[in-house]
This record gives structure tokens, C-alpha cells and sequence, in this order.
């Protein structure tokens, strides 16, 4: 597959923001990545120290017969680098900077670049429409295109082929991703109220990795409400 033809997805349903930053779904992009070439894989490189305590990831994706490596610093809410980030916001940003590595491929790169479509989309012939006129000021009235949102509080669905233990590893990974979108605490709650029986099966498999996710809704909560 050319990469010309990954650039030109339309990736934008499938991006979240977070503090004016993009990011792309990884799981997303595996799914992606993986229905355009099976034998794709990716591997994380050792991750770089620096001397304030802060840590560079890497990540490699093979790919179509080429590799190509991404890197991301581990950071916080407010998209600063972190101090001796601890394991999950080491997680966090080993799904983030894979995406990104994906990206590299052309799937959702333009994101990054901090466009709003792909170059093939944009240079299409785009017919003229007619546009409302708002007669108080006389000037054209632009109503925005929305995609169909997904509710924030949406209930997880784990893929059936996993096994338990990489059920759970993968339900740990989507909750830490997908709780960084949500900056509201009445929906951060609503989310776990609604997935409650799917957080069960990790506090059965892994008390210690439930305590963890659980401290770390804890952690966002306290950081939405001290951002208000």
C-alpha cells in the first residue's frame, strides 16, 4: 500500500483534544494499521533520561516493508513534561507516541501537522454552496459541520478474542487513554458508573491494577476540578 493512500484517510472522527493538542485513537490506528498490513509490527526503543527527571519514548512501527520511529515525552494535563512520570503516564504515552509512529506511515499525520483533513481531501474541487445570509449584518452565516459525537461516558467494549489477562491489560490501557479526553468530573464519573462490571474483572484478575486505575480516576478528577 502506497502511503499516499493511508495519508489520504480521513482520521477525524477517530482524534481526541486535549488542551489545543490532537490525538489520534491508537487503538484506532492499530486496527487500522493492521487491516492494511498484517505483518506490521512495533517495538519501543530504550527511552531517554534527562538530567530534570523528564523521559523521551520511543516507538518503531514496521510497516509495508519499511520502518520508521516516533518520539513523545511523557507529559501531564497540561502537556508539560513530567518529572519521574510514574507507570501509567509512562503507558499513556507509550499508546500515544505508537500512534504517532503509525502516523509516519501517513494515517493521520496531517493531524499533527495541525490540519483539519487530508492534503487529497483538501485539493478536491469543492462545489460552491449557497449560504444563509443573516440580514441584521449582512454577512454570510456559517454553520459548522458536526460528525455524530460519541457520548464521552461510553460503556467499553473488549474485543472477545483476547484472554483474560490481555482483556485486562487492555481495558487498564483504554480507561488511562480514554479518560484523558473527559474534562469533566460529572462524566468521568458517569464513565466509570456505566463500565462498572467491565472495571470488576480487573480488580478479580488484579487487585493492585485496579487500586492503580482506580487512584488514577482519583488523580483526574482532582487535576479537572483544580483546572476550573
Amino acid at each position: 500500500m502506497k502511503y499516499s493512500e493511508l495519508a489520504s484517510i480521513n482520521v477525524n472522527e477517530h482524534v481526541e483534544k486535549k488542551n489545543n493538542l490532537s490525538y489520534l485513537s491508537w487503538s484506532w490506528a492499530i486496527d487500522t494499521l493492521l487491516r492494511h498490513d498484517e505483518n506490521a509490527s512495533w517495538s519501543y526503543g530504550e527511552p531517554t533520561y534527562f538530567k530534570d527527571g523528564t523521559m523521551m519514548i520511543y516507538c518503531t512501527v514496521s510497516a509495508f516493508g519499511r520502518s520508521r520511529t516516533a518520539q513523545l515525552p511523557v507529559m501531564d494535563f497540561r502537556n508539560k513534561s513530567i518529572s519521574e512520570p510514574d507507570a501509567v503516564q509512562v503507558n499513556v504515552t507509550m499508546q500515544r507516541v505508537l500512534a504517532k509512529a503509525i502516523a509516519l506511515h501517513g494515517l493521520g499525520l496531517y493531524i499533527y501537522a495541525g490540519e483539519d483533513l487530508p492534503i487529497e481531501i483538501k485539493e478536491e474541487e469543492v462545489k460552491p454552496v449557497n449560504k444563509p445570509v443573516d440580514k441584521a449584518v449582512d454577512k454570510p452565516v456559517v454553520k459548522p459541520i458536526l460528525l455524530d459525537p460519541e457520548p464521552v461516558a461510553r460503556e467499553i467494549v473488549v474485543p472477545e478474542s483476547k484472554g483474560e489477562a490481555e482483556a485486562v491489560d487492555w481495558i487498564v490501557s483504554f480507561v488511562d487513554e480514554f479518560i484523558l479526553g473527559i474534562d469533566s468530573v460529572t462524566l468521568l464519573r458517569d464513565f466509570w458508573k456505566i463500565n462498572k462490571s467491565t472495571l470488576s474483572r480487573v480488580e478479580r484478575f488484579s487487585k493492585p491494577m485496579y487500586k492503580a486505575m482506580e487512584d488514577n480516576f482519583k488523580t483526574h478528577a482532582k487535576k479537572i476540578s483544580e483546572n476550573k
